[in-house]
C-alpha cells in the first residue's frame, strides 16, 4: 500500500468514555430532524482544540449541505457494542472504527453496502470486497517514547523488558482500544506466530503499568515522563507532537530486524436501518473527496485513503520521511476478525489481565 505523508493525530481508541462534541445536538433531539446525520467514531480525527479534520470537514460539510453532524465519540469496540446494542432502534447513520473492528461491524451485520464516490481510487486492502466499509483516512500503528530522557529512540521489543522501563511502560488494553489490539497483532507478526508472541507479552507484563481503555491518554504521560514509552499510532501521535515537544515516534523489531508497521485505517461504513441514511451517503462522499482527503494531511495529519491524492503540505513531506526503512505488512484480518477473541483470551491469559 503506497505511503502518502501527512500530520497526525490521535488515533488511539477510548473506551468507556463517550463524547458528545460541544455544539452538536443530542442523539434523541436530532432522531427526528432529517437535516441531520449521526457518527458513531473511534477518537483521533478530532482535535482537542477544535482543529481536527473531522471538525474542518463536518462544518464545511454542513456549510455547503445543511445537514448537521452530530458526533457520538468512543473506542472502536466500544462504538460497535454500541450499535449492536441499538440494532433494533438504530440510531447513528455512519460508523467509523478501525480494523479488526470494521470487519466485527460488518459480520454482526449492522452495516449496508454503500461505495462512496472515489471508493475506486482506494486500494483493495483499504476497503471490504461487498462495499460495506472504505477507508477514509490511512494510518499506521506505532510506538512513542520521551526525546528528553531517551536521547536515542528503542529499536527492539528486547530493549523493552530491560529494568530501565520498569513501570515506565503501558500500552492500552487490547480487545477494547484499536491501537491496543494492534500490540498483539503486531507482536503475533514480529514474534512468528500466536504462542511466541504471547511468551513475549508475558514476560513484558512485568514492566507494564496496567491497562488503558483509551490509547489517546498515554502520549501526554510519555511527554511528561511518566512514561517512557507507550503504544499509539501515527496520525494522532505526530498531531500530538505539535503541542508535546518531548514526543517521538518509532516502530519496534526483532532485534537483528528491520522495524514493521501496518495500516490502521479510519474505515466508515453505512449502517443497516440507518434513521438518515440519504445524508450519511452524503457525508461519506463529502469525506472521500478530492478536498477533504488533500486536508487529510495539513489539517488531520493523517494519510488519505485515496492513492490519486497526494499531499505536498510540510506535514505530508515530514510523514514520508517518517516511514522511510519501515515494512509495512497487511495482517490477515478475516482470520484475525474470526479469531479475536482467541487472541484476546490468550492474551489475557499470559499477562494475567
Amino acid at each position: 500500500m503506497p505511503l502518502h505523508a501527512t500530520r497526525p493525530r490521535p488515533l488511539a481508541a477510548l473506551a468507556g468514555t463517550l463524547l458528545l462534541t460541544a455544539g452538536l445536538t443530542a442523539c434523541g433531539s436530532a432522531a427526528s430532524d432529517e437535516k441531520v446525520v449521526t457518527v458513531y467514531s473511534a477518537d483521533g480525527l478530532k482535535g482537542e482544540k477544535g482543529d481536527g479534520w473531522y471538525d474542518k470537514v463536518f462544518a464545511d460539510f454542513e456549510k455547503e449541505t445543511g445537514i448537521k453532524v452530530e458526533y457520538v465519540e468512543g473506542g472502536s469496540g466500544e462504538m460497535v457494542q454500541r450499535a449492536l446494542r441499538e440494532k433494533r432502534n438504530t440510531q447513528a447513520d455512519v460508523l467509523v472504527t478501525l480494523p479488526p473492528f470494521i470487519q466485527q461491524a460488518d459480520s454482526k451485520g449492522l452495516l449496508q453496502p454503500y461505495e462512496p464516490q472515489g471508493a475506486d481510487r482506494v486500494p483493495g486492502a483499504g476497503k471490504a470486497a461487498d462495499g460495506a466499509w472504505t477507508s477514509v483516512v490511512n494510518n499506521y500503528f506505532g510506538f512513542v517514547y520521551n526525546k528528553k530522557k531517551l536521547p536515542k529512540a528503542p529499536t527492539t521489543w528486547e530493549e523493552l523488558l530491560g529494568a530501565a522501563y520498569k513501570d515506565k511502560l503501558q500500552y492500552s488494553t487490547p480487545g477494547v482500544a484499536g491501537d491496543g489490539t494492534a500490540v498483539v497483532i503486531k507482536a503475533m507478526h514480529d514474534f512468528g506466530g500466536k504462542e511466541p508472541a504471547m511468551e513475549y507479552l508475558g514476560k513484558l507484563q512485568a514492566n507494564n503499568v496496567g491497562p488503558s481503555s483509551s490509547t489517546s491518554k498515554l502520549a501526554p504521560k510519555v511527554d511528561k515522563g511518566e512514561l517512557l514509552v507507550a503504544n499509539g499510532d501515527v496520525q494522532m501521535n505526530f498531531a500530538q507532537a505539535t503541542s508535546m515537544p518531548n514526543l517521538g515516534i518509532w516502530f519496534p523489531a526483532r532485534q537483528g530486524k528491520k522495524p514493521t508497521t501496518f495500516a490502521l485505517p479510519y474505515a466508515a461504513g453505512l449502517v443497516k436501518d440507518a434513521p438518515h441514511a440519504d445524508n450519511g451517503r452524503k457525508l461519506l462522499d463529502f469525506m472521500l473527496g478530492e478536498r477533504a482527503q488533500l486536508q487529510v494531511s495539513a489539517v488531520g495529519g493523517g494519510f488519505p485513503a485515496r492513492t490519486d491524492v497526494k499531499p505536498t503540505d510540510a506535514n505530508a513531506v515530514a510523514l514520508a520521511r517518517l516511514m522511510e526503512g519501515v515494512d509495512v505488512f497487511e495482517p490477515d484480518w478475516a482470520d484475525i476478525d474470526e479469531n479475536l477473541k482467541t487472541y484476546v483470551d490468550a492474551w489475557k491469559t499470559a499477562t494475567g489481565g
